[in-house]
């Protein structure tokens, strides 16, 4: 059997879409696994781990799934604006970033706001974790690049970057960064913070993702991907994805190859199989899927196979093959300044008299 792999979606549509795909057939195909409409705007973000799936949205919540139990786990409420951007760190923490300038840190155990920083002067627009966890990076629309030590939550380091940079990513070994200013990708070290070099894309850039240490997947206002050399900054191959623009890209790291997933505005979402060597050719194509959504974002996961086994299905799950199941409902997560309340479904919802959200 080959190995699980679940796309997770969000769409102008407010929906998340889940899928399975199964990898056993030369062609790969993705079924439906399900639907939630939890969000009242567009989803503006997804991030995922082996337990839970986060999206982030217009209307300024994060809502958090249960992959294990197949529910949903509850809603964090304490950004001010849309929901940016969404990281985890493996099955500990969770980073936030919204238009309100607040960078969040969450517990992913407790589901409580940690740390609560007000990072930029106007919209995060991007933010990344260091591989040790102990650092992370943020842009934003006051055309600041900023260095946070998560251990005490305190800006290591503001650079002044002249432009509103959209997109911030480190590399694998974290030795390396990437920011992108419209249409430009610039490399940073680390060491230094200063840029090794600059590769530039025909249209606007939406979306990068680092597939090795070396190799970076660039996409944005037209129907191709480029992967990029970071090391040498310069473009090594280059293919048509899509028919409309390409919105988001993520990959996995399988036995000797890389998975890259591209989701367009056209609503497919495809399966490429690159090998990562020397000399790249273009990926060839494993499958793809058509939501019939106009799609915003793009995460994968790969769940443990002990959970999969392990696990009962949700009482009241749909058995059904053709249709997927809307994730069941538990409970509601408030967070009011740094105070995490838990509301119960069933329960009257009770006023607030405090400083909260309204």
């Amino acid at each position: 059997m080959g190995a699980a792999v679940e796309l997770i979606a969000g769409s102008y549509e407010q929906i998340t879409l889940g899928y399975t795909v199964n990898t056993d057939e030369e062609e790969w195909t993705a079924k439906a696994e399900f639907t939630h409409h939890a969000h009242t705007a567009s989803v503006s973000a997804v991030a995922a781990n082996e337990r839970f799936v986060v999206t982030g949205s217009k209307d300024e919540t994060i809502q958090v799934y249960d992959m294990k139990k197949k529910v949903e786990h509850g809603s964090l409420l304490h950004h001010d604006g849309t929901i940016t951007c969404l990281e985890f760190y493996g099955t500990s923490h969770l980073l936030s970033g919204g238009e309100d300038g607040l960078l969040c840190v969450w517990s992913a155990k407790k589901w409580e706001c940690i740390k609560s920083i007000k990072a930029h002067k106007g919209h995060i627009t991007s933010l990344s974790i260091h591989p040790s966890g102990k650092l992370a990076l943020s842009v934003g629309t006051d055309k600041t690049l900023r260095t946070w030590n998560l251990v005490d939550g305190r800006s290591a380091f503001i650079k002044n970057i002249k432009q509103n940079a959209h997109i911030v990513r480190w590399s694998p070994d974290g030795e390396k960064f990437v920011v992108v200013i419209d249409n430009k990708v610039d490399i940073y070290t680390m060491e230094t913070a200063t840029v090794l070099g600059t590769v530039t894309n025909p249209k606007r850039i939406s979306t990068v993702k680092f597939l090795n240490n070396s190799i970076l997947a660039v996409a944005g206002d037209d129907e191709n991907v480029r992967l990029g050399d970071v090391d040498k900054a310069t473009w090594v191959c280059e293919f048509k994805a899509h028919e409309t623009r390409v919105k988001a890209v993520d990959s996995l790291t399988m036995e000797d190859y890389c998975l890259l997933v591209t989701a367009s505005n056209d609503g497919f979402i495809k399966m490429w199989k690159i090998h990562l060597k020397e000399e790249l050719e273009p990926p060839t194509l494993l499958g793809e899927v058509n939501t019939a959504a106009r799609l915003t974002c793009l995460a994968l996961r790969r769940p443990s196979s002990v959970q999969q086994v392990s696990e009962e299905p949700a009482p009241g799950a749909a058995s059904s093959k053709e249709h997927p199941q809307e994730l069941s409902k538990t409970k509601r997560v408030h967070i009011a300044a740094e105070v995490v309340v838990l509301e119960e479904e069933s329960k009257p919802k009770k006023k607030k008299t405090n400083s909260g959200k309204q």
